[in-house]
């Protein structure tokens, strides 16, 4: 009877054991899982914010909250070369140590890193050390890894984890990490072209207007918030006229002028800008094409009466007036106003140079 307890008791064990084993995979199976969904959470994140409107800068801000909350980090810092020098794109670090941040990459501990595109991990063993690259902030970081970020194998950045702790990456997941690493530099590269184009917005200096990259910019930010806005684009119809039988200072005189009238007339939610040359570009933040055509009418007689006089030594006074035409059409969130701005220009370059009037396409 003995003999058969102990058997039962051994099988009982034998069964406890391989349910419980059985169990430990799945709830390994479970957290991997669970793991995987909680990090295409995070790239979904990564690529929402990537499709919003917000700078560049803004985006990675973003980016890096993400990254502090989602894997508790303490300090967390992005640096990219932005053409000339390393700059941080985003960091939760008091500013007094961006200068040493933002040279990292000099330091001698990170070079191995840099030329084997590796994670350099590092970390205090005395409460009384301090990190290789720090100067004077003891206290702050104990422990740190090094991301260097390559586009193209080219070395354009790095990405610093700092933590408060000695030894406090030892066990992490490199694995997540490097996933987190590779969609920063997607990121990256996802808003290159916005950065370039935010950095070719420049002031028109005869009527300190934007120029057109304004539009698809900061300008996107306004207009975006509404569901329609009708867009006009005008142009001085006879502004080659006008610089070849007057002068060219008249006819700049005249670009003058037509801005200063428009722009006494803007809205804060309207947007005006210096499209190219004598073209002109407003858009009508969450306004319907009907609603802006007598607004047009008036502003188009009004400029139409601007008259430029031109006094030449021992001959008569040459004056100058702007024939204007317009051209209308409808931008619907989400599309591209660059096409749009596009096809308003090539209307308004196909049309007869006597034509001076307000159209819809």
């Amino acid at each position: 009877m003995a003999i058969f307890l102990a058997i039962v008791l051994v099988i009982i064990i034998i069964i406890l054991v391989c349910y419980n084993i059985d169990l430990q995979k799945k709830i390994k199976m479970f957290n991997n899982i669970n793991e995987k969904i909680n990090n295409l959470s995070i790239l979904q994140n990564f690529m929402e914010i990537a499709g919003e409107e917000d700078s560049v800068e803004d985006k990675l801000a973003k980016i890096n909250e993400i990254v502090i909350e989602k894997y508790d980090i303490k300090y967390s810092t992005i640096v990219v070369f932005d053409g000339a020098e390393f700059v941080i794109k985003a960091s939760n670090v008091d500013k007094i140590h961006y200068d040493t941040l933002a040279n990292i990459h000099q330091e001698e501990i990170f070079q191995d890193s840099i030329q084997t595109a590796t994670p350099k991990y590092i970390t205090i063993e005395d409460e009384n050390e301090k990190l290789p690259y720090q100067k004077v902030e003891m206290g702050r970081a104990k422990s740190a890894m090094f991301f260097p970020l390559f586009t193209d194998n080219i070395f354009t950045g790095y990405w610093i984890m700092e933590s408060g702790k000695m030894h406090a990456f030892d066990n992490i997941d490199t694995t997540i990490i490097e996933v987190v690493k590779t969609n920063i530099v997607n990121v990256l590269s996802t808003v290159s072209y916005q950065s370039t184009i935010e950095n070719t917005v420049r002031v028109d200096q005869f009527t300190g207007l934007y120029s057109p990259e304004h539009l698809y910019t900061a300008g996107r930010k306004i207009y975006d918030k509404y569901d329609t806005s009708a867009v006009c684009m005008f142009k001085i119809a006879n502004i080659e006229e006008i610089n070849e039988k007057v002068s060219r200072q008249v006819g700049n005189d005249i670009i003058t002028e037509i801005s200063n009238i428009v722009k006494t007339k803007m809205s804060n939610q309207y947007i005006f800008v210096r499209y190219m040359g004598p073209r002109f570009v407003i858009v009508f933040s969450g306004v319907d094409e009907g609603s802006v055509e007598e607004f047009l009418k008036d502003l188009k007689r009004e400029m139409e009466e601007v008259e430029v006089v031109e006094e030449r030594d021992g001959q008569t006074a040459l004056s100058a007036s702007p024939l204007i035409n317009f051209v209308i059409s409808t931008y619907y969130k989400g599309t591209g106003m660059e096409q749009l701005c596009k096809r308003l220009e090539e209307y308004l370059d196909s049309a007869d140079k006597s034509e001076n009037q307000i159209n819809y396409i």
